[in-house]
């Protein structure tokens, strides 16, 4: 990420605040996005959040939260152009506790409970089952430079074989508004409220996938853990549905194959975009074992 930019981003946003310098904190900065501390000169602080690519466009997904009554963080300051994103957030402050499974449960209720998501990105089953024919296709394009990735495009055909099959369901309920990176780190509790965080890449689908993303993909896939999650998503207002067979398999099979797809689907648009020059072992070896969890799971 060009830092010239990205300083010329934060100079704009502090004018629309009527703020001039402010002494930057990092909190999390990464390659193509970054959240920093801004300590303004009135001695008060606001969060600094910017980012690239198909990362930028999360101050319309927080739109789309907020008018669907989630807490998430109120946006003082937006700049967007082309390639960048950049926002002045209200500052938090540090979190008070840790999540619980069973809090991370009640609150994806209330995020796929919104339906109208504007224009944001959508995943129906059509789009679901074209995944592994994309994910396919980059690998092949990728592959006229290595001449290693057999074994990982034969998997990736495998799975192109069953997906119309197994993509059947995709628009039972819960089938709404999406967080799509449904983690612990996305729940944020202060004293006054839990609010809902990280939204870059929201998109309208099957909210299962929200579900199987909460454990991460660290760990092999786990679907006795991720049934008692659906179990605690139920009880907590969701609807029963979310227990439901889809695809020929149990709803937990379904939404871990289905969401170790959609993870190895972002690690090759990365790779045909140049996001993983200089450590492309790193990326292929990710996208292998995503891939190689989706097969035994959707049981391609």
């Amino acid at each position: 990420m060009d830092t010239i930019e990205v300083d010329l981003l934060l100079a704009r946003l502090l004018d629309a605040l009527g703020q001039g310098r402010a002494e930057r904190e990092e909190i999390r900065v990464w390659a193509r996005s970054g959240v920093e501390r801004l300590h303004l000169a009135d001695g008060t602080s606001v969060v600094f959040k910017y980012a690239e690519g198909p990362f930028s466009a999360e101050h319309h997904a927080l739109d789309v939260a907020e008018q669907g009554g989630l807490p998430v963080p109120a946006r003082l300051a937006v700049d967007h152009t082309p390639e960048l994103l950049g926002m002045l957030l209200t500052d938090l402050g540090p979190a008070t506790r840790a999540v619980t499974d069973a809090e991370g449960a009640a609150l994806a209720v209330r995020v796929h409970e919104v339906i109208d998501t504007k224009d944001l990105p959508f995943m129906d089953e059509q789009s679901l089952a074209a995944m592994p024919e994309k994910i396919h296709a980059r690998l092949n394009q990728h592959n006229r430079a290595r001449h290693d990735l057999g074994a990982l495009i034969g998997t990736a055909a495998a799975l192109a074989k069953v997906a119309d099959d197994r993509a059947a369901g995709a628009e039972l309920a819960p089938y709404g508004l999406c967080h799509s990176e449904w983690h612990s780190t996305s729940v944020y509790p202060t004293g006054t409220e839990t609010y809902l965080l990280d939204f870059a890449r929201a998109f309208r689908g099957p909210g299962l996938l929200d579900l199987a993303s909460w454990h991460g993909t660290i760990d092999a896939p786990d679907p006795a853990k991720l049934s008692e999650l659906i179990t605690s998503y139920i009880a907590a207002g969701g609807s029963e549905a979310a227990a439901a067979s889809r695809g020929g398999l149990i709803a937990a099979r379904w939404a871990l194959g289905w969401h170790r797809v959609w993870v190895a689907d972002w690690f090759t648009h990365q790779l045909v975009i140049g996001w993983a020059e200089g450590a492309e072992d790193a990326w292929i070896s990710a996208i292998s074992r995503h891939l190689t969890e989706a097969a035994l799971l959707l049981r391609a």
